[in-house]
């Protein structure tokens, strides 16, 4: 398991939108040492459906063979088809990943549960790994398939030692707390505004997009929990909890790729694959203005 504040680090492109593996290790580097104790490449945040199999495959090679040590790695390896999810999962449990995190099949929609366990059962057996470690990956309102608790309950209890956890973006406090109370179930929330609550009962840490940019920020409230030391955490989680809203404003993705290239002055950055659009110049001014009213404060 990993503890404290896991990164879903964002994905770099050159100008003619390919693949950056330079800036990706160089970005997964900085993050390790500013408080990230994990990273989780190929989430959400980084544009995973907008990127191929092969260059998967070779960001998440070309991370390793740069020095990050692969047991800090938890990639997304979850698409429609059984065929390219079992070979990313494999590359990944054979480089010696802590696991690898597994969106539902997300096209059809209205499946039942009993459609998702068949998949995921056969997911694991076409794995075929000993070692495999299975991260559910929770994200409804984006993906349009939900993974009931019934569903993940059944799930826990087939494979104890394969699904062994779960990062909820719902954004559903309920459902992570429901989630929390599993016994021997490893839940990371989605972003760090329950993230004191979450470590109250339990959760080693969080795996929030907005760790890319507060990271420092985000590791201390964490550290401060892990302490007990609550009061410090509760003083520092309300600067977070406004800085991810105003993100959370925004289109979040070319949000944080724009202040990225802002900071490190690597005009690249901003690049998004479409149908996403970098944040233009005006949106900029606005976000660079809500951000500094919360440091303001």
């Amino acid at each position: 398991m990993i503890r404290g504040l896991i990164a879903p680090i964002l994905s770099p492109f050159t100008d003619d939108l390919s693949f950056d593996q330079i800036t990706y290790n160089r970005l997964a580097k900085d993050l390790l040492g500013s408080g990230c104790t994990g990273l989780t490449p190929f989430g959400t945040t980084g544009e995973a459906l907008s990127i191929g199999l092969e260059e998967r495959k070779q960001a998440l090679d070309g991370l390793i063979a740069s020095g990050i040590d692969p047991s800090v790695l938890i990639p997304g390896t979850g698409l429609c088809n059984l065929s390219e999810s079992v070979a990313l999962s494999q590359q990944a449990v054979d480089a010696g990943c802590e696991g690898v995190m597994v969106l539902p099949p997300f096209y059809f929609k209205g499946v039942s549960d009993e459609g998702l366990l068949r998949y995921y059962e056969e997911f694991i057996d076409r794995v075929n790994r000993d070692n495999l470690r299975i991260y559910l990956y929770h994200i409804p309102q984006v993906s349009g398939v939900g993974l009931s608790l019934e569903l993940v309950d059944a799930l826990r209890k087939k494979y104890p030692t394969i699904v062994v956890g779960i990062k909820d973006s719902s954004g559903d406090w309920g459902n992570t707390k429901n989630l929390l109370d599993m016994e021997d179930f490893i839940v990371y929330p989605g972003s760090e505004l329950q993230l004191v609550e979450a470590m109250k009962m339990g959760a080693p840490g969080c795996i929030s997009a907005t760790a890319n940019l507060n990271s420092r920020q985000i590791s201390d409230i964490i550290k401060h929990c892990e302490d007990e030391n609550w009061d410090k955490a509760a003083a520092l989680h309300e600067p977070a909890i406004q800085t991810r809203l105003v993100f959370q404003n925004y289109s979040p993705i070319p949000a944080q790729k724009a202040l990225l290239a802002q900071i490190t002055r690597q005009e690249s950055w901003r690049n998004v694959r479409p149908p996403l659009m970098s944040l233009d110049n005006e949106k900029m001014r606005q976000l660079n203005e809500e951000l500094d009213a919360i440091v303001g404060d």
